[in-house]
């Protein structure tokens, strides 16, 4: 067996969830929105898979889809990109993978962030490359552009960066985005941005894409999840947006990795990418008054919690509590309680952040509520 994936655990995600469901426990770990999602979106799936075609679509997705994601990001950010350098994939994972199978050869190494997706390390590994931990820390979790100039070697060939980051709810700023880009310009390398939560963002803060900064438009592959711009994170619907010459060997990368994605859920995010904006922006309002809802509840129960301007999730720093508990003990102990939350510390593929616990909070008011009467009655003495 690949001695990667023979000698890893399941993922906390599904690890956690699993225990929700085992324990009746309330589940605030994996981020997945209560509610059906635009209902618009809904319809035109559900119509297309009865009415349009069932069969392969192209490969590099459907002429309409291609269409209403370069469109929404001129809309949206300003951005000037063609349907040709857009890539359809089978979720923002794929995505990632196939970008990084497409721009890693053996030894080269890619600069990334932790805390971090958990996929992104053993997608790294299993392209030949080698991660490179430039880490962040709490409160601010911002990149030290010091050492991320000291981390790059001669054998550096990606960044890959997670803006706005999960599981941090950060969002870089512009000028941080402007040296990372200068960065990039400097050491010629290529930047895959997982911008997946570019539309979940509160406060009235707005989502600045590298690939707009001076020097990127043509170093930068962008990745967008339909998934998370109208929570159906079940349709598994995504994107690479890059320069030809860089599209053209990610469609190549993709098309071995699941080749196309099922049409009439192209067809449906097409439509809502062109119709939905509405409910994009009601979203992200309804989603900010979940996260000031759980974090008034979690402060009331004595809890501190940390900024979130971005993402589902809200952080509390367990040690700025008075709790003395790490965060994988705090969570086995809140299951207790009835509530499931996930340990950040998991997030880092080596020496972890210890003390920090992340909360989903795109969940019916009732849910939150439920869930905060158990954590205030919980002990973590």
């Amino acid at each position: 067996m690949n001695p990667l994936y023979a000698g890893m655990g399941t993922t906390v995600f599904e690890a956690m969830s699993a225990r929700a469901r085992e324990t009746g426990a309330i589940n605030l770990g994996q981020g997945f929105a209560d509610g059906r999602g635009p209902e618009a979106v809904l319809r035109t799936a559900a119509r297309a898979l009865l009415e349009r075609s069932n069969q392969y679509p192209p490969m590099p997705g459907l002429p309409e889809l291609r269409r209403a994601v370069a469109d929404h990001y001129a809309r949206h950010q300003g951005l000037n990109l063609s349907p040709e350098e857009v890539i359809v994939t089978s979720g923002a994972t794929e995505a990632l993978a196939a970008s990084l199978f497409a721009t890693i050869a053996p030894g080269d190494e890619v600069i990334c962030f932790p805390p971090l997706y958990d996929a992104y390390a053993p997608l790294i590994r299993q392209a030949g490359g080698v991660p490179v931990f430039v880490r962040l820390g709490p409160p601010e979790w911002r990149i030290d552009i010091a050492a991320l100039e000291a981390a790059i070697s001669p054998r550096t060939r990606v960044l890959l960066l997670n803006n706005p980051l999960n599981p941090t709810a950060t969002m870089s700023s512009a000028d941080e985005l402007a040296a990372v880009a200068a960065c990039c310009v400097a050491h010629d390398l290529i930047a895959i941005c997982d911008e997946v939560w570019e539309h979940v963002t509160f406060d009235g803060a707005r989502h600045l894409p590298l690939i707009g900064f001076p020097g990127m438009r043509e170093r930068t592959i962008k990745i967008g999840s339909a998934g998370k711009i109208f929570a159906l994170t079940g349709f598994k619907v995504g994107w690479m947006c890059a320069a030809p010459h860089l599209a053209a060997v990610l469609a190549k990368a993709h098309q071995f990795l699941t080749f196309t994605t099922p049409p009439n859920l192209q067809w449906a995010v097409a439509e809502g990418l062109q119709t939905q904006d509405d409910w994009v922006q009601a979203a992200r309002h309804r989603f900010q008054a979940g996260r000031d809802r759980l974090r008034q509840g979690l402060e009331a129960a004595g809890l501190v919690t940390l900024p979130s301007v971005a993402t589902y999730f809200l952080s509390v720093d367990l040690a700025a509590s008075g709790i003395a508990l790490g965060d994988m003990a705090f969570c086995d102990r809140l299951i207790s309680a009835g509530v499931v939350a996930i340990p950040v510390s998991a997030f880092y593929p080596e020496d972890p952040v210890a003390n920090i616990v992340r909360f989903c909070f795109v969940k019916e008011a009732a849910t939150l509520d439920a869930a905060i009467e158990r954590i205030a009655k919980a002990s973590f003495a």
